[in-house]
């Protein structure tokens, strides 16, 4: 479509919100090449940050992660292995959890699109897989940190999890945070997928998606693209709408939508505090800044449209999807509408459905909530997959 000027009111929403001195659009930009992105703008001016201060990390790791540009891979991937024995430390229901009966490996490999794509898999060490577990996880998250002890108590329970960082996030080739094309990435969950389900050890086995938060909209748009090919799905506060309190007003809207075909990889959007609005226990929301390697800076222009799009699509949607479905949803969540999980409950045109809302719990049901409400959550995901591995036996 073609850009147009923005209004006079748009014009000053710009200035209300962006005022002079945070963002220097009169300077010529810096450009940098990186893999798979072609050229980007380098980073307006920005005061240096100050070292986070973590409890059990001494102050020279801790400026040193502060300080790092983790817009690409290799420095992502040398923080996290910094970091790595420091995570495991965390007092935290997940890495509390210990399963001496499970193996993992990790993997680093070239995709079609010639992006090097992070991926881990978790197994049972002494018991046949059941089913193959397909794990799609959220915004500015990564497949490893949290979902080390999901995927752990899932491998413990007999499944096989797979899952993998999108292009850009965690461990990945791309530029940290950016989604150039929501599409694009969801064949790029497809064709990894696809590998590990075309294995010969494993073409017999039921399989399932599970998906949590933007994850949740990544399994259901495989699902849309790959209808018959899955026994299941599981969703953990799908993002098929964005809580109204996530969105900036609109007509501030507007105007990023227009910024973004000119600068789509600019850092804008108005930030909103992710880990308050979605961790209810204070000191697991504090524990969230852990996962050095997730992406906490304002959200990319063309990533928030692309967001933005994408949930709008599957609203519209709803009736299409077709597979057993298990809809996992806070009561309290302000991030993604929880009334949107159960339109889908009722609209889904599966006779396989279910929804359980948990009352007064955020967004992170798996991370952020009480010890007793994580068990409860992750005992229901496993009850659920028994019943419906059973059916297929």
């Amino acid at each position: 479509m073609a850009w147009k000027a923005p209004t006079p009111a748009l014009a000053e929403m710009s200035r209300r919100f962006f005022p002079t001195g945070s963002t220097r659009f009169g300077l010529p930009p810096r450009e940098r090449q990186i893999k798979g992105q072609g050229s980007m703008m380098g980073s307006f001016t920005a005061a240096e940050p100050a070292a986070m201060k973590w409890e059990g990390v001494d102050d020279k790791l801790a400026k040193m992660v502060s300080m790092v540009n983790l817009d690409y891979a290799p420095e992502r991937r040398r923080v996290r292995e910094a970091f790595k024995d420091v995570q495991l430390q965390i007092d935290h229901p997940l890495f509390k959890m210990h399963y001496s009966g499970v193996k993992t490996m990790e993997s680093i490999e070239t995709n079609s699109k010639g992006f090097e794509i992070f991926s881990k898999s978790w197994f049972p060490r002494n018991s046949p897989v059941k089913a193959l577990i397909c794990f799609c996880h959220g915004y500015g998250d990564t497949c490893t940190f949290f979902f080390e002890g999901i995927a752990k108590k899932l491998a413990a329970s007999g499944y096989g999890v797979f899952a993998l960082d999108y292009p850009g996030y965690g461990l990945s080739d791309g530029l940290h945070g950016y989604i150039p094309s929501f599409d694009s990435l969801v064949d790029d969950v497809i064709e990894h997928f696809s590998k590990v389900k075309e294995n010969p050890k494993y073409q017999s086995l039921p399989s399932f998606l599970f998906g949590q938060s933007m994850g949740g909209a990544v399994a259901l748009k495989v699902h849309f693209k790959q209808p018959h090919a899955w026994d299941g799905a599981v969703l953990v506060a799908p993002m098929c709408k964005m809580g109204e309190d996530v969105l900036p007003p609109w007509p501030l809207l507007q105007l990023l939508t227009c910024i973004s075909i000119l600068f789509p990889k600019m850092k804008l959007v108005p930030p909103k505090d992710i880990a308050e609005m979605g961790f209810k226990e204070l000191k697991k929301r504090e524990q969230a800044s852990y996962n050095v390697i997730a992406y906490k800076d304002k959200p990319r222009l063309k990533t928030a449209c692309e967001l933005l799009k994408t949930t709008q699509e599957i609203e519209c949607q709803l009736a299409e999807v077709s597979l057993p479905l298990l809809i996992l949803h806070g009561e309290a969540d302000v991030l993604t509408d929880c009334s949107v999980s159960e339109a889908l409950y009722e609209k889904a045109s599966s006779s396989d459905k279910e929804i359980l809302i948990y009352k007064d719990a955020y967004h992170s049901l798996l991370e952020g909530e009480p010890d007793e409400t994580i068990n409860l959550v992750l005992d229901n995901i496993v009850s659920w997959l028994e019943k419906r591995c059973a059916k297929t036996e």
